[in-house]
């Protein structure tokens, strides 16, 4: 079974295709992390399309994208996105393999506490 990806490409997809065979009417907010960036997209998969994306490398982010206080600027922007193309309330968290800890928490409770029920 998938013997080309390594162990943690496998453990990734194999709790993304749990949360999602859980999660069937639900929009997935998807992370991804680097060492110098965080992004967040809400991803339909029923329809397979993104909804609404927040990003550190957009031209107007005024942060860093490294540190904690980026992060929770990155959240603040994307919970404006997310009310208003209206799924602040059908949404579930995909970490994508990432330990709920830093970064991606920060990124999770400002979303929280910009209005989307996670």
């Amino acid at each position: 079974m998938l013997k080309h990806l390594s162990t943690k490409e496998r453990r990734t997809l194999a709790t993304r295709v749990a949360l999602k065979s859980v999660n069937l009417d639900k929009i997935r907010l998807s992370v991804f992390r680097s060492g110098r960036h965080i992004e967040i997209q809400a991803i339909d998969d029923e329809r397979g399309h993104t909804i609404c994306a927040a990003s550190s490398k957009e031209k107007g982010f005024k942060g860093k994208g490294w540190n904690i206080a980026g992060a929770e600027l990155v959240g603040k922007a994307f919970a404006e996105r997310a009310i208003k193309a209206k799924i602040a309330d059908n949404c579930y968290f995909d970490r994508g393999g990432y330990r709920y800890h830093g970064r991606v928490k920060a990124l999770c409770e400002a979303i929280r506490a910009g209005g989307v029920r996670i």
